[in-house]
């Protein structure tokens, strides 16, 4: 029987065995799909409170992992398959495998969604990005591409006009799905303009390990062109790693997991903490920030105080 399992290993994982750890809990984390979450995917990340110098993705969360295991953290590789909450114990499952636990943290992350094109895996982190506000910064004065129709896309192209030489907005619809307001701030910038109608057929160049352009077609007259560029922002959002769940816990209308108060979900004893649980910010100090939330949280409920997170009275929908 543990006392909690963590489902998921980048930094709201990691840090809420951390945490778990040293209030005595004797975490185990299931570290899923892809150890380390999404930052194993990026490269330098300039933003992490504490490295002036920057640091790898793939470093820091080696340093997240020998930091939970120096708590003795104990991990176990695998994926979740689901959780059955119905009663007391509660189960995590593996496989055909079912593991007992008194608790659950939530910290399945979120998948951005991609084009599905070859070139864009070779060359993320090379010049395609899936985030401004982490990768910005190393295209000032550069001619980026923000391919999206929403207030995501939006958000990023205002963010990239502050940096970037040019702003080209790409969409396949000869009009945007973002709100008007957000709509209206990006019409106004000089340095972002949209091409409309338009799809990504493919990005130019993996064999130079660099994006140098992209190929684009006309999705109305089947025109094909190159547009250069030095970078590729792919807005086109994040899809919660919550398949398992549906049913099972409380989720908003795009698949995220309801909190509150909190890191409480809608099940007492079952906590959430980072992507999976945050449509708004998606960064990684403060999926951090939530894992150590829902750890204390965790630790709260266990003792079995009055006023647990999470409690009933207390559910996300009330």
């Amino acid at each position: 029987m543990h006392r909690v399992i963590i489902i998921g290993s980048g930094p709201a994982g990691l840090t809420a065995a951390i945490y778990a750890a040293r209030a005595g809990l004797s975490p185990l984390v299931i570290e899923g799909q892809e150890p380390g979450g999404q930052l194993t995917t990026t490269t330098i990340i300039e933003n992490w409170p504490g490295t002036p110098e920057g640091i790898e993705g793939p470093q820091l969360m080696e340093q997240l992992r020998q930091q939970a295991a120096r708590f003795n953290v104990a991990f176990r590789s695998g994926i979740a398959t689901g959780i059955e909450v119905e009663h007391k114990p509660y189960r995590v499952l593996i496989g055909t495998e079912r593991l007992e636990t008194q608790s659950i943290i939530i910290a399945t992350g979120a998948s951005p969604r991609f084009l599905g094109l070859a070139a864009e895996k070779e060359l993320l982190g090379r010049g395609v990005s899936v985030c401004a506000t982490c990768d910005g910064f190393f295209f000032k004065k550069k001619h980026v591409l923000v391919v999206g129709g929403g207030d995501t896309a939006l958000e990023e192209a205002l963010y990239l006009s502050s940096l970037a030489a040019s702003v080209t907005v790409v969409h396949r619809r000869d009009k945007l799905r973002a709100s008007r307001i957000m709509q209206e701030r990006a019409l106004n910038i000089p340095n972002i303009s949209f091409l409309w109608d338009t799809v990504v057929e493919d990005i130019k160049d993996p064999e130079q390990k660099k994006v140098t352009g992209a190929l684009l077609r006309n999705v109305k007259t089947g025109e094909t062109v190159f547009r250069e560029c030095e970078g590729i922002f792919l807005a086109l959002g994040h899809v919660p790693n919550t398949e398992m769940l549906k049913g099972v816990l409380a989720l908003d209308p795009n698949g995220f997991i309801i909190t509150g108060p909190g890191t409480a979900t809608s099940v007492p004893g079952v906590f959430a903490a980072g992507d999976v649980a945050d449509p708004v910010y998606k960064q990684a100090i403060t999926a951090a920030g939530m894992g150590c939330m829902a750890a204390i949280d965790t630790e709260r409920y266990l003792q079995g105080q009055t006023h647990e997170p999470g409690g009933r009275g207390h559910h996300a929908s009330s």
